[in-house]
């Protein structure tokens, strides 16, 4: 017969096999993309000093923000593709050039960094601080459609 300490150390060693477990899966999904993104020279998340560095040497800056909220302001040589069509309109996203992704505060470009990175695209990041950091800091902007 077990005893009550016998049974608490096995429950608790079983529990810690699923953790471990859990985190291995979620590590080996996740992390490729880190080091994918970290080996092309490129880190997660940019400032907006250095998006616009990247734009001025040709990256392609992709907004995924929504229609009414480009025709509000964007950067000047963007192009748009709301988040939500972003998985059907890959084949309008230049592989061979670095990519820059914007929203309105830097959440949903996130989501679109790691849309195109799960698509095989290597050279991407994100703008931190989205379209209200980049014309807070006077950076140029166009309105209209």
């Amino acid at each position: 017969m077990k005893t009550d300490k016998t049974q608490k150390r096995i429950f608790p060693l079983w529990i810690w096999g699923i953790v471990f477990i859990a985190l291995a899966l979620l590590a080996a999904v996740y992390l490729p993309q880190v080091f994918k993104s970290q080996a092309a020279g490129f880190p997660s998340e940019v400032d907006v000093v250095k998006a616009a560095e990247l734009r001025d040497q040709g990256a392609f800056i992709l907004d995924v923000r929504e229609q009414s909220e480009w025709d509000q302001f964007h950067i000047p040589g963007a192009e748009l593709i709301p988040l939500g069509t972003l998985p059907d309109r890959l084949n309008e996203i230049p592989k061979d050039k670095d990519v820059v992704v914007v929203c309105r505060s830097g959440n949903r470009s996130a989501t679109g960094r790691d849309i195109l990175l799960n698509s095989g695209y290597t050279n991407v990041t994100s703008m931190a601080g989205g379209m209200n950091q980049w014309q807070a800091s006077g950076f140029s902007v166009e309105t209209g459609p």
